[in-house]
């Protein structure tokens, strides 16, 4: 990705993981895992997606009860909170504090007070001790940590797509509950994964939806049987 006219905002580092910067170029971001372009501003189609198919699979339920794994740039949050009624929880945990300072900061305008919302509770941990302590305890895990299941930032996150952290996944939600996991392509093996874990599966392919052509995303949804 080409830099010389983008505005260096501020870098962060993943605990245990990579080097994340954070770019401007006049109202567009971007966030680089090192060289590689991590998210930007430009597309969110399927990063919206992942919550609202989510919910569209979940239909209304009294005190719905989501987590989301990685706040980004919010696109998925804010599009949770679009159509999730005043009587719902969603917990956002967040392993980068510089990622909410960002947010908070030179993105405020984007971030349009989504944290702030009085149905968001947000952790500043690792996603996987939340799954790992509890126990039916969310209708939906949403995990948009890495570009696919495998540790990209960290490689501790690899644990969340391994069989033990379906387990954990699947013992975490209530049932009916939805495990939706983001990816920039498509995994044969991560889809028998789920299979194996005891999930009934769907791996729905998701534009971006930001431009004509669009490039494809995939999203699994892991439901609870």
């Amino acid at each position: 990705m080409g830099l010389s006219e983008h505005e260096w905002i501020g870098t962060a580092f993943v605990p245990d993981g990579v080097e994340l910067r954070l770019f401007r170029l006049e109202d567009e971001f971007t966030i680089l895992l090192e060289q590689t372009e991590l998210m930007s501003t430009r597309v969110s189609g399927s990063e919206q997606a992942l919550a609202t198919m989510t919910c569209d699979r979940l239909g209304r339920r009294e005190g719905l009860q989501m987590l989301i794994g990685g706040y980004g740039m919010g696109f998925t949050l804010r599009a949770a909170l679009a159509v999730l009624e005043p009587d719902a929880s969603v917990t956002v945990a967040e392993l980068v504090p510089e990622i909410i300072e960002w947010a908070r900061g030179p993105m405020a305008t984007l971030t349009a007070g989504c944290l702030d919302d009085p149905r968001v509770v947000l952790v500043g941990d690792d996603v996987a001790m939340l799954i790992d302590s509890a126990r039916e305890a969310y209708d939906a895990i949403l995990l948009d940590v890495d570009n696919g299941p495998e540790g990209l930032t960290r490689i501790d996150n690899d644990g969340l797509y391994s069989r033990d952290g379906l387990y954990a996944a699947l013992a975490a939600l209530r049932p009916g509950g939805i495990l939706a996991v983001w990816s920039c392509e498509g995994d044969t093996t991560f889809t028998a994964r789920l299979v194996e874990a005891g999930f009934a599966v769907a791996d729905v392919i998701v534009s971006d939806g930001d431009e004509a052509g669009g490039v494809p995303h995939v999203i699994w949804f892991a439901q609870k049987r």
